[in-house]
């Protein structure tokens, strides 16, 4: 018999939109997919060929626990070069993605009880890892005319005695916010010694104003990237755990027992993404910019509410109440009725109950196309 935690999980809506629509794409139905965070982009050609000449080397052998000592230079590197810090390698853990790392890193500061503090709507996963490892999630619920963003003074109203980390996450899913420097600042001061862990894996994606890593306010944090987002590298399940110096050797003995290490000949990818040319970065987010403009003034047209533009990531978080409250059975009528997949909010919080998310990580055509078929079907 499973475990009450396994049977107690909630699914993961947007992959049940995924793996519905698959099944009525095998029947033969033509499916636009707006609900999915994977770039419609090709890996670059170089990153390939890195991984090909790896394994070609026979670099298909484990690594140690926490890298190849490059990689977790170039992790480093990447982040002094960007944020004006001064990271060392000793500092990096490579991970198979970021969901390892963040479970990781809640292995290691949760002991039952402790509390761990998010803004509300959140990433699909962030409390279940919590709660998995017998911790509660405490909730800022945040608005959506402030771009959903959290505030030093409500965050400050949730610390407590057995708050063990505060999460953030920028530039954000589902919403595309992007954390103003003052905001990030604040929060990493309103904390005081209770550390942040930032998820920066939509890092880079940024339309308009800069993005900031939690590193050039605090030391006491953890950052989360990875190479799924910039680099158009979903499947290879490639992404680095940034800790203070303090809990790496913790945080390794971890890494050792549940995962050995990351994939080897995959390591030498990141290397190439990172060290390689990065005009093809460029191209994508210039390419992401244009779709974000479109998708915004559709949705606004077709009657959605977008109280607060997104400026990173590839997302929208549209305020869909004027169709219906019930996020869930409004995205399931849009699929199986019109034939495109978006994500229902509930899947984010009751924060975002009544909104849909859509994903502009699709060809212009496409999301054209879903966005006329949206149209007719909820305003004819």
């Amino acid at each position: 018999m499973f475990s009450k935690k396994a049977v107690k999980i909630p699914p993961f809506y947007v992959m049940e939109v995924l793996e519905r629509a698959e099944e009525l794409e095998r029947t033969g139905r033509d499916i636009v997919h707006l609900e999915v965070g994977i770039p419609d982009f090709p890996t670059a050609s170089h990153i390939s060929e890195a991984a090909y000449e790896a394994i070609k080397a026979g670099e298909t052998k484990y690594t140690h626990s926490m890298g190849l000592l490059r990689l977790r230079e170039s992790v480093a590197g990447y982040y002094n070069r960007k944020f004006n810090l001064d990271l060392g390698a000793g500092q990096v853990i490579i991970t198979s993605g970021t969901s390892p790392a963040l479970l990781m890193l809640f292995m290691g500061l949760l002991d039952k009880g402790d509390e761990v503090v998010m803004s509300n709507p959140y990433y699909s996963a962030y409390p279940n890892f919590v709660e998995y490892m017998d911790g509660r999630p405490v909730f800022v619920h945040t608005k959506e005319d402030e771009g959903f963003s959290l505030t030093p003074d409500t965050v400050a109203r949730k610390i407590n005695s057995r708050t063990r980390a505060l999460l953030i996450n920028s530039p954000a899913n589902p919403t595309g916010h992007v954390m103003y420097q003052k905001t990030m600042q604040g929060l990493a001061e309103v904390v005081g010694d209770i550390p942040v862990i930032s998820d920066e894996i939509y890092q880079g994606l940024v339309y308009a104003g800069k993005d900031h890593s939690i590193f050039e306010y605090t030391d006491n944090a953890f950052v989360l990237n990875g190479f799924s987002k910039l680099f158009a590298m979903t499947g290879w399940r490639l992404g680095y755990l940034i800790a203070p110096p303090e809990y790496i050797r913790p945080l390794q003995k971890i890494q050792q027992n549940f995962f050995i290490c990351a994939n080897s000949f995959v390591q030498h990818a990141g290397i190439a993404a990172l060290e390689g040319p990065q005009d093809y970065v460029q191209e994508m987010v210039a390419t992401y910019d244009k779709r974000r403009k479109y998708i915004l003034q559709r949705l606004k047209d077709i009657g959605f509410g977008i109280g607060s533009e997104p400026t990173g990531a590839y997302y929208v978080l549209a305020n869909a109440k004027e169709f219906s409250e019930d996020s869930l059975e409004l995205s399931r009528r849009i699929l199986e009725e019109a034939g495109v997949a978006v994500t229902p909010g509930i899947d984010f919080g009751d924060g975002a109950e009544g909104y849909l998310r859509f994903s502009y990580a699709n060809s212009l055509e496409n999301i054209r196309a879903g966005l006329d078929r949206i149209d007719e079907y909820l305003n004819t």
